[in-house]
């Protein structure tokens, strides 16, 4: 990672968190985005406190949807449940076909408003990256490294918790990064049905013709999936570059 690159993230992270904790001293640079008065910083809700939730909010459901999208990786890429593979990818499809609105509109019935249907869709629309990866993973294993694995007498589950899935690890936090960032900005559709996040401020500006509440809800959720899809990559370098490098 070249300095520039390191010291640009760094400003990203600074403008951010100043951005969040002080967005008052901000107030000049939206003021000429807004019309008749309107205030130029969101003034209906702390914007640290919803940024807050919508991370939770995220990470929460990128962990469901890992867990059990890496789960059913394992499962098909055993001999025992390779016939559930394409049984698999319908299912993990299902929340790459149907947009997240579409889902929070079935989910709300059922569960009410706020929280839940948000992440019931968060939840599947991040499964299918995960799911592929993992299988991605656990086949690009080398057959010589399983061989051995078996002749030094190691059972099918010693050689998938001791060798395959640690050789599968760069793939699957790929996918889990992948499917944490894309999730950071859908989460803010979850504000349509009661979820706390920065969704509440790109509608106040929607409803209120306020473009400043749109920009700063945007940027907002732009800047913070990219430095999460940033920390997540340093987190595996530094994981597992000295082992490949060893």
């Amino acid at each position: 990672m070249s300095r520039a690159a390191t010291v640009l993230r760094l400003a990203a992270l600074a403008l951010l968190v100043t951005f969040l904790l002080t967005p008052a001293s901000f107030a000049p640079l939206f003021a000429p985005l807004t019309q008749y008065g309107a205030p130029p910083i969101y003034d209906q809700g702390n914007l640290l406190t919803l940024a807050l939730a919508q991370i939770a909010t995220v990470c929460c459901a990128t962990a469901a949807s890992a867990v059990v999208a890496v789960g059913l990786g394992i499962l098909v890429t055993r001999a025992s449940g390779a016939q559930f593979l394409p049984l698999s990818r319908t299912l993990v499809n299902i929340g790459q076909t149907f947009p997240p609105v579409a889902v929070l509109a079935i989910a709300v019935p059922l569960v009410g408003f706020g929280l839940k249907p948000t992440l019931i869709a968060l939840f599947c629309y991040g499964l299918l990256p995960i799911f592929e990866n993992t299988i991605s993973g656990l086949h690009g294993c080398p057959p010589a490294v399983i061989e051995a694995a078996s002749g030094m007498g190691m059972s099918p589950t010693q050689r998938l918790l001791g060798v395959e899935l640690p050789l599968a690890m760069p793939l699957i936090l790929e996918g889990i990064r992948l499917s944490l960032v894309i999730n950071v900005g859908t989460a803010a559709i979850g504000s349509t049905v009661g979820a706390k996040g920065l969704g509440e401020v790109i509608i106040a500006g929607l409803l209120s013709n306020n473009t400043a509440f749109i920009l700063q809800g945007g940027l907002v959720t732009g800047l913070m999936a990219i430095l999460l899809y940033e920390a997540m990559a340093a987190v595996e370098r530094r994981l597992f570059r000295p082992a490949l490098i060893e």
